[in-house]
């Protein structure tokens, strides 16, 4: 087995790979970011989740609401920022791959932006095969679920831009420097899916409603996690370690999932296509997801 390459745009070798910068083994508290980025939003949703089930819904419990689930979405980047505050090496690491990267192929970018529209349109067609209505192909005009006082296209885009700023800032590299990448996605895929749990329990959140419409969907959600995880770390190296193009991945699959009037059943579809994208991508750039990281500089 070769040892792992990730690509970075404008220092390719002559096979069109490198090694992983450095300065990705100094994200080395692994344990410590993912136990505070984990127990804080816990902490914030549990209490979110008893206050949205109050009889009496007054305007301080309805912001006390938002303001707990607001909080426990961008606390992940608070820890982040409390882990590298004395490492200016991480923060200038950081500041660098939340800029456009240089060199990009657009190939990746439209990955980014297209796929999970493509995917959805062709699941919406292939549904039609077993009686769904065309009626899917409709946009839907609004949204599937409430979040209380913060307007939904907020919450689409914000968990969008916060999660994945912390994931890729450095969760994802603390991994990828101890295991294989595709290890490293399945793991945080379990975190990851664990993260969202409280958010289940908060009344009219998207997760609630996921959890209402029975046992088959409320599976679904964590099974397309995992190919959502393997494409989007896929693109983060194949755009050397990009955050931005990660955000811009996550948001479209936010607002792809919410603008057509898309049956939930068909959204299990979706997630069969995926996985079938995400086992080609594994396996053609199979050295990225199963090289040993051994040739990581540890400093």
């Amino acid at each position: 087995m070769t040892s792992q390459t990730i690509n970075a745009p404008g220092q390719e070798s002559s096979d069109g790979s490198r090694p992983i910068a450095p300065v990705a083994a100094r994200y080395d508290r692994p344990v410590l970011f993912y136990v505070l980025a984990t127990a804080i939003p816990w902490a914030f949703w549990f209490a979110a989740a008893y206050l949205s089930h109050l009889p009496e819904q007054t305007p301080a419990v309805q912001v006390s609401t938002a303001v707990l689930g607001l909080a426990g979405l961008v606390a992940p980047v608070f820890v982040v920022v409390g882990l590298v505050w004395n490492r200016p090496e991480l923060r200038a690491d950081i500041l660098q791959r939340l800029v456009w990267p240089r060199g990009v192929r657009w190939g990746f970018v439209a990955g980014a932006l297209m796929l999970l529209l493509a995917s959805l349109l062709a699941a919406q067609a292939l549904s039609l095969l077993f009686g769904y209505s065309p009626d899917q192909f409709l946009l839907r005009g609004g949204f599937t679920f409430s979040a209380g006082l913060l307007p939904v296209w907020v919450t689409l885009l914000g968990a969008a831009l916060f999660e994945e700023v912390a994931w890729h800032s450095y969760g994802t590299d603390a991994l990828v420097t101890r295991m294989r990448v595709f290890t490293a996605s399945m793991l945080f895929t379990v975190i990851w899916a664990l993260w969202h749990l409280p958010l289940a329990f908060i009344d009219g959140y998207y997760h609630s409603e996921v959890v209402e419409t029975g046992w088959l969907h409320t599976l679904n959600f964590p099974l397309s996690m995992i190919a959502f995880v393997l494409i989007m770390n896929w693109l983060y190296f194949r755009t050397g370690r990009s955050i931005l193009i990660t955000v811009i991945f996550h948001a479209t699959a936010n607002v792809v999932n919410e603008i057509f009037m898309t049956h939930e059943d068909t959204k299990i579809i979706q997630t069969a296509l995926l996985l079938i994208v995400a086992a080609i991508v594994v396996v053609r750039d199979r050295d990225l997801f199963f090289g040993r990281p051994s040739n990581l500089q540890r400093v």
